[in-house]
């Protein structure tokens, strides 16, 4: 009986039926979907945080490890979905992947308890963090050669649209539905993915001898509490916590096991040897500094509408949704562009876009509301989309002429090492940027301070002038000047938080001129995608 069980496994038909039922496009769009499903989902997650703090009764600290937690996860699958789609492929991982996802997705509103919520966030990440290392290399082995930057400028579109679209669509659930669609929007697309999947990401067979996996376990689970070091390390005074001393400490113990393990028995699996060029390591720092860039539209600016001008998740989202919709088609022009110009001169040309609209975001006010930063909006999207589009067409023609499809090990050794960059750079930019918003905050409210002093007449005449404004609504003159102290102290930290994010935007200018001066570093290429589009 066993025989007979055995037979048709091993039977050619098998394999013949699942190559004819199965479509590379469809596969395309199944790992699309893929990584904007992870996207959304953790900036859903991230922007509605106040809300679900509010409606499940969190603490802020409690509340504060759920997004870290994700993030986390993410971190840790991330790099270690390049050993498992080496030894099994795509296809048995994604399914599963999916499944687990839609699934945790679902039942995270219904959690009865902070512990099972932050551990099916886990779960969730853990899931969720394998679609994006897949994206990039399925692209590359699955198009034709002449319709990978069409592949890429598809990618850029849906990362670039589900971040700007992530605060409208969040404010909007909360408007008219629950909290819950946080969660369950990826429970409702999950399913979709996974049927493009099935039709579109045909069987492979395992690897023989199995690869080992204890390395990139080492490698995973530090670059993982690395992160978790560096997104609460703000929130925790950094190194006066012993959370993040023990988190740092023991990542880098993992990462020192890692590379032992490295020395002693090195992977066939991963090539680290492919990526010693200067022009791929310099091309991964543009991922950094493409992260830092976008933190003008995801971190500035919705910041200081929510700070200064108290903009509600809903109003922040509109400010910055518009311009999603005009993405679609900037992505496709400028992947014709390339084919016809230079994926490097895209680049620079996104970048240079964006450090001008930071540069011009720098001279902000108080006064500064949603429909300020419209122009200023497209030209920085414009700018990302551009910025996007040309890195990674960058990093795909050295990737080739280095030899990415040479091998499998190539090309999952520079998926995972651009995932890497993409999740941890990201994360560097984030912390770098909190810490340089705190101080640069406590710096300006320092010195506004400092001119704001009893008995100066300047500071009487503006005390006088809020007393006036606020006595009709108070009980007394006692009273009104306790609240014209109250309302002098907003204004200064208004004036000194609207300083810093300023200082913010001209630190985002400052890096990317850095980082244009180091693009005259790079090696020529002999390929480019005009040359792809006749293969």
């Amino acid at each position: 009986m066993s025989t007979t069980v055995r037979r048709p496994q091993s039977s050619p038909a098998q394999p013949a039926r699942a190559q004819l039922a199965t479509n590379p496009y469809v596969g395309i769009l199944a790992v699309f979907l893929g990584a904007g499903l992870a996207t959304l989902n953790s900036r859903l997650l991230s922007v509605g945080l106040p809300d679900l703090r509010g409606s499940l009764g969190l603490g802020f600290d409690e509340a504060s490890w759920i997004p870290t937690a994700l993030n986390m996860a993410m971190m840790f699958s991330g790099v270690f979905v390049v050993f498992l789609n080496a030894y099994w492929g795509p296809r048995r991982i994604l399914l599963p992947a999916a499944a687990i996802f839609m699934l945790t997705s679902l039942l995270l509103p219904f959690a009865p308890n902070y512990p099972v919520m932050l551990t099916l966030v886990v779960v969730a990440g853990i899931a969720s963090g394998t679609f994006y290392s897949l994206t990039m290399t399925f692209v590359l082995t699955t198009l034709p050669k002449r319709l990978i930057i069409f592949g890429i400028a598809a990618y850029a579109a849906d990362i670039v649209f589900v971040s700007n679209i992530a605060s409208l669509q969040e404010g909007w659930y909360i408007e008219h539905l629950s909290w819950r669609w946080i969660f369950w929007t990826a429970a409702l697309f999950a399913p979709v993915m996974m049927v493009c999947v099935y039709f579109g990401i045909p069987r492979r067979p395992s690897l023989d001898p199995r690869p080992s996996w204890r390395g990139f376990t080492y490698f995973s689970l530090g670059l993982a509490l690395l992160y978790g070091a560096l997104d609460q390390g703000e929130r925790l005074d950094w190194f006066h916590s012993g959370t993040i001393v023990a988190m740092s400490v023991t990542g880098v113990l993992f990462l020192a096991a890692a590379l032992v393990r490295r020395l002693i028995q090195p992977n066939p699996i991963l090539k680290l040897d492919f990526l010693n060029t200067r022009n791929i390591i310099i091309l991964a720092l543009s991922i950094f500094v493409f992260k830092f860039m976008h933190l003008a539209a995801i971190v500035l600016v919705p910041g200081f509408l929510g700070n200064i001008q108290r903009y509600r998740p809903l109003e922040t989202g509109h400010t910055l949704a518009w311009v999603a919709v005009p993405m679609f088609l900037l992505v496709l022009v400028v992947a014709v562009s390339i084919i016809y110009t230079n994926s490097r001169l895209i680049l620079a040309a996104g970048l240079t876009l964006g450090a001008l609209s930071c540069w011009a975001c720098a001279h902000l006010d108080t006064s500064w509301a949603g429909n300020s930063f419209e122009k200023l909006e497209l030209l920085l999207a414009t700018g990302l989309a551009c910025s996007y589009v040309g890195l990674v067409g960058s990093i795909v023609v050295d990737g080739l002429e280095a030899g990415a499809l040479a091998s499998a090990a190539n090309a999952a050794t520079l998926s995972g090492f651009m995932h890497f960059s993409r999740l941890f750079g990201g994360q560097i930019g984030v912390a770098a940027m909190t810490r340089f918003l705190s101080v640069r905050e406590k710096f300006h409210s320092n010195m506004l301070g400092l001119q704001v002093q009893a008995g100066s007449w300047l500071t009487d005449d503006r005390l006088r002038m809020l007393s006036g404004g606020v006595l009709p609504a108070s009980n007394g003159s006692e009273e009104a000047q306790h609240r014209a102290l109250s309302l002098l102290g907003q204004q200064v930290r208004a004036q000194a938080y609207t300083l810093a994010v300023g200082d913010g935007f001209v630190l985002i200018g400052w890096v990317v001129i850095g980082y244009l001066l180091l693009m005259l570093l790079l090696r020529p290429v002999r390929i480019s995608y005009k040359d792809l589009r006749n293969m």
